[in-house]
């Protein structure tokens, strides 16, 4: 199994862009919230009170990945994830049309927002075409350029850009890059 160095860098690879980054704040989250509602429902039973639905199988089987790729943003996830959930779980009870609308409006927006930055920017297709594994890693990274920001875990943002390189603005077209 990849290391959370490996998983990181190789995602990094695809997103150096920082404006491409930035678009990725956006839509991931917005991604991952629809998939929380959409799959809210139905409800296959309930465990010790709660509501047991596909998003909880979803969430819980990458939120154990998250753990043993690394625990503290594993834990860190696992929030996020109860957070998604909590909303998801929310709009699901709301009639259906405002769970559809809901769950379909975040989830096109949020690939919206994706491919803008992918093409616009980047340049370059997204890590999950190349390998499905980036549909999961995907808001591991979010989450990690977030504490990088922070000056969170130096070591582990200078090993992924070691291998990925640096961020970068891509020059307009046609234009040389700035030195």
């Amino acid at each position: 199994m990849r290391t959370l160095t490996d998983q990181l860098t190789q995602y990094a690879e695809y997103h150096r862009d920082v404006r491409n980054i930035a678009t990725h704040f956006v839509g991931i989250p917005m991604i991952v919230l629809a998939l929380a509602v959409l799959l809210s429902r139905p409800v296959l039973g309930h465990l010790g009170g709660w509501p047991l639905s596909p998003a909880w199988l979803l969430f819980g089987a990458t939120t154990l990945y998250y753990l043993v790729l690394d625990v503290p943003l594993g834990l860190m996830m696992a929030v996020v994830s109860a957070a998604c959930l909590g909303f998801g779980a929310w709009l699901a009870q709301q009639g259906t049309a405002a769970w559809l609308a809901g769950g379909i409006g975040l989830f096109v927006v949020g690939w919206v927002f994706q491919f803008v930055g992918h093409i616009a920017w980047e340049h370059r297709k997204p890590a999950f075409a190349d390998d499905l594994i980036g549909l999961i890693v995907g808001p591991l990274f979010v989450l990690a350029e977030a504490l990088f920001g922070l000056g969170w875990r130096p070591a582990l943002r200078a090993a992924i850009e070691a291998k990925a390189g640096p961020t970068r603005i891509n020059p307009p077209r046609g234009h040389a890059a700035r030195p």
